[in-house]
């Protein structure tokens, strides 16, 4: 199933190419954060992002960064910025498959869903098992 299908939205690649991005379905944080009101004042909206949602846009998000498809989201936890994923990723395909180089990247997202920070936590071959159970 493609991101979104199930919700509506949609995910925009960003592009280096000439060709204009297409739109995204998606509203932009600025969008989300505030709605006027009958005064015309802005009022913030503080509604956490879904956790189905957070796992989608960290997995997304990092393959635009990375260039490869994320092989699974092993943790989701929500924190008071947003929310931090544990993201696995095939970095170095090998034959067997079970000799293949994994990484496990933490991903950071903000409320919205935007992608802050990310960095490789642990390398390993895909057949390792965990020592800590």
């Amino acid at each position: 199933m493609a991101a979104g299908e199930e919700d509506g939205t949609e995910r925009v690649r960003r592009s280096s190419s000439k060709t204009p991005a297409k739109k995204s379905a998606r509203k932009t944080s600025t969008e989300r954060a505030s709605s006027r009101t009958s005064e015309g004042e802005e009022k913030r909206t503080s509604r956490r992002l879904s956790a189905p949602r957070a796992m989608r846009y960290a997995a997304e998000q990092l393959q635009e960064l990375l260039g490869r498809a994320p092989e699974s989201v092993s943790a989701l936890k929500p924190t008071e910025e947003g929310w931090q994923a544990n993201v696995e990723v095939m970095e170095l395909e090998r034959v067997p498959g079970t000799t293949s180089v994994m990484a496990s990247y933490r991903v950071t997202l903000d409320k919205e869903g935007e992608l802050v920070a990310y960095e490789r936590t642990r390398r390993y071959t895909r057949g390792q098992i965990d020592p800590r159970g």
